[in-house]
């Protein structure tokens, strides 16, 4: 059985808690244990955890994890260079692929935003430094980070900036709420909830990781 009856944490069956939105499924719970809020560096990877998390508009994270396999055998590996050379056929094919999410804005956008990445890169030396520039300091950070706190950060200051400068560069589905539930998990933020079984070890790997600057 689990424990709801604590503010954003569940009771999982090795008796840890955890932040609830997991809600102990085996495939979520290894998200949200070995990947949520983990700071990445790798350009690929944040490419794909932008694309994901625009194609995740208006539906649930757990459907798009549940597909991210096949979005990755459809996009290349979420290979920037690759995907900017995608053509109008690839996005007929994509628009029937069964086993990704079938919104043809959206596939579009993924293929506009890899033109768009491959800019960026080449101006700025990386994705990661780019986006590493947009981590809040620690004073913009709540003190106590419960649940009652942390739900109500939805965007912030600096997903707005962020939003705000990739749309200047041509970027689409690249809102500041997005762009906080990105930061949420790649690490520029730890939202896992006081009490989380997770949460210091993420701290402590957030404070080892070295940033990118170029």
């Amino acid at each position: 059985m689990t424990d709801l009856g604590r503010d954003g944490l569940i009771d999982g069956e090795d008796g840890c808690a955890r932040c609830f939105w997991q809600g102990n499924l085996p495939d979520y719970q290894a998200y949200h244990d070995d990947e949520w809020a983990r700071p990445v560096a790798d350009d690929r990877r944040l490419f794909e955890k932008i694309v994901l998390e625009g194609f995740q508009s208006g539906l649930s994270w757990l459907t798009i994890l549940r597909k991210r396999e096949n979005f990755r055998a459809a996009f290349a590996g979420f290979d920037f260079e690759k995907v900017a050379r995608f053509t109008e056929a690839d996005v007929e094919r994509l628009v029937l692929d069964t086993g990704i999410v079938r919104h043809r804005r959206k596939i579009e956008s993924a293929v506009n935003n890899a033109r768009r990445c491959c800019e960026l890169v080449a101006a700025e030396g990386s994705l990661a430094a780019f986006i590493w520039r947009y981590e809040p300091p620690a004073s913009d950070r709540p003190e106590n980070p419960d649940w009652e706190t942390l739900r109500t950060m939805t965007e912030t200051d600096q997903s707005r900036a962020m939003a705000k400068e990739l749309r200047r560069r041509g970027w689409s589905f690249v809102g500041p709420t997005t762009l906080y539930a990105f930061m949420q998990s790649v690490g520029l933020v730890n939202d896992h909830v006081a009490g989380c079984v997770v949460r210091d070890a993420v701290s402590a790997e957030r404070a080892a990781f070295v940033r990118p600057t170029a």
